[in-house]
């Protein structure tokens, strides 16, 4: 056992009577709980010898306890003294006197009797009590309440030096969903940790719910010092848990607002870091964003777009555009039936914009049963052996009685159903693979065509090429763009065209914009074309004439014209 002990006199105040009547048994713990001091009495009760790493719970395994042990973790955050009865056997209680020590804790016994008695045990027992009720169990932060307090005594604030943050877990709910909630609430405590190891003397942490934490910083030269401060806490992030030898990670997004610039009211400036949330969020994730008015604005544009979409469809708001088709002989095939919008304030809003919106709110099978219906309709008025192509939602091809809605609307427009080609992307067969498997062959049973859309953008899995035999693969036009300068794209499209025809399916390249991109991928076996050299996206009114005049695809030079007219039209009507 160590002879020199400089931090003992330090424990308490000097000439104190508990210090004297205790000496006998007492022992030194640091901030892990391990001890690294201890009396002479407690080696001979314990039989340490001069190396012993015995844990705060070895010695005294009442204190591991939860509401307890949030009172141990309380004495070394506060520096507040508090004692607590233990029962060493069914009749001879004991007294620990809990000390904040230097880097750690410092515990003394006292007999039962030695205590100011019942007066000291219930102030022990309110405090207790009080601590539980402003502090989370699980990780120890002070709770919603103790946040709500603490706000409401800050604010409103006469300086421009209170930042609060608030903090959500990125990627947190697949931990629970595939490890268990027990690995999540690993992750929750260590989360608090991380969250402790940035803090500076006037930040205070809190977990406010889930995986929802908040901290309130007091410090000068705001935003910048509560930036800092999201910085780091984004960068803690960004390094990995393990969770039973097994590593995850789990990021943070932070949103800061300050006062009294977004807010002297506690609702108002939650508000605030609540919309900086979101922005961090919708950018990306695992980043710090600080509130900005013009935030706001986008939010409530947002909520604005909700709201219309809910009843778009009810007010004859959307419509459709059709893009053509071209096979190898350069003659028109088809064309894809495309999603718009018109709204009657914003004008024409693109898909891309609405329908993620669509999906989350539930809306996506209600439009695409619309969609479906409006196509088939069309292409009754088009050649016989013209088909027409309809994008699916994954939140549609997942809707329960699919297949069967698709059948009925073919009966009740009267369209062939090999004239039909439904296009899915991949983000459709990563849920429930068995399930989307039996649709896709049930879709195929009944003679319509299926296309795997923006291949070699996603997962690009060989299994699903395997697993069902597709109609047509789509490349994306992320690999059209710069397909005569990059060699890697050209490596690319060369292999996904020669394994789909070794898989005795169909390639279609869009986003063709050039006749040097087209004339390249015909060369190369492409079977179909799509894009603005060809034609753009035409309104249903311009298909009669186009169909009229244009069963041949203009390709080359004497196209030019045709094309820039053509393009001219349609800017401002969107492109696939």
């Amino acid at each position: 056992m160590p002879e020199n002990r400089p931090d003992w006199p330090k424990l308490v105040p000097q000439g104190s009577e508990f210090f004297h009547r205790a000496a006998a048994t007492f022992s030194l713990w640091d901030l892990d709980l391990v001890i690294i001091d201890w009396s002479d009495e407690l080696t001979k009760r314990e039989g340490f010898d001069g190396q012993s790493t015995a844990k705060l719970w070895d010695v005294y395994p009442a204190l591991a306890n939860p509401p307890i042990a949030a009172l141990v973790r309380h004495v070394i955050e506060s520096g507040r003294p508090r004692s607590v009865r233990l029962m060493r056997t069914t009749d001879e209680p004991c007294d620990l006197l809990l000390l904040p020590a230097k880097d750690g804790l410092a515990i003394i016994e006292i007999d039962a009797g030695d205590l100011a008695g019942e007066t000291h045990a219930k102030d022990d027992e309110r405090a207790l009590l009080r601590h539980q009720a402003t502090h989370d169990v699980l990780t120890g932060l002070p709770n919603r309440r103790r946040f709500s307090d603490e706000l409401a005594r800050l604010l409103p604030t006469k300086g421009s030096n209170l930042a609060l943050m608030q903090i959500d877990l990125d990627d947190f709910k697949p931990v629970n969903d595939t490890l268990g909630h027990g690995a999540g609430d690993i992750v929750l405590k260590l989360a608090a940790n991380r969250i402790r190891s940035v803090l500076g003397t006037d930040d205070t942490a809190f977990r406010l719910a889930g995986d929802e934490f908040a901290i309130i910083q007091i410090a000068q030269g705001q935003p910048s010092a509560g930036e800092r401060l999201a910085d780091t806490l984004v960068a803690e992030f960004k390094k990995p848990f393990v969770v039973d030898g097994i590593t995850v990670f789990v990021g943070a997004s932070v949103g800061i607002a300050i006062a009294p610039r977004d807010g002297d009211e506690g609702e108002q400036l939650m508000k605030a870091a609540d919309v900086a949330l979101y922005a961090a969020k919708k950018e990306g994730r695992r980043r710090a964003r600080t509130f900005d008015p013009a935030m706001l604005l986008v939010l409530e544009q947002r909520e604005l777009l909700r709201r219309s979409l809910r009843v778009a469809l009810q007010h004859k708001e959307f419509f459709l555009e059709y893009q053509p088709l071209v096979d190898r002989s350069r003659t028109v095939t088809g064309f894809e039936a495309l999603l718009r919008w018109r709204h009657p304030r914003l004008g024409v809003i693109p898909p891309i914009a609405f329908i993620p919106m669509a999906e989350a709110d539930g809306l996506m099978s209600e439009i695409g049963q619309w969609v479906l219906e409006e196509a088939c309709r069309a292409a009754l008025n088009w050649p016989d052996h013209y088909t027409v192509a309809v994008n699916l939602s994954p939140a549609e091809f997942l809707t329960v009685g699919f297949t069967d809605r698709v059948s009925q609307t073919l009966d009740l427009v009267g369209f062939p159903a090999e004239r039909l080609e439904l296009e899915i992307t991949e983000t459709v067969l990563l849920e429930r693979t068995t399930n989307n498997l039996d649709t896709l062959n049930t879709l195929n049973v009944l003679g319509i065509q299926i296309s795997l859309d923006d291949f070699g953008t996603e997962y690009s899995s060989l299994s699903y090429l395997k697993n069902f035999p597709f109609d047509n693969i789509k490349i994306d036009k992320y690999f059209i763009n710069d397909l005569l300068d990059d060699e890697k794209s050209q490596t690319i499209v060369r292999s996904i065209i020669s394994l789909s025809h070794g898989l005795d399916m169909r390639v279609t390249a869009e986003g063709v914009e050039t006749a040097e991109q087209a004339s390249w991928l015909l060369a190369e076996g492409c079977d179909r074309l799509q894009g603005y050299f060809l034609s753009p996206p035409l309104h249903v009114d311009r298909l009669g004439s186009f169909i009229r005049h244009g069963k041949k695809a203009r390709m080359g030079a004497a196209a030019g014209t045709t094309r820039a007219q053509d393009t001219q039209m349609a800017i401002g009507q969107g492109s696939n």
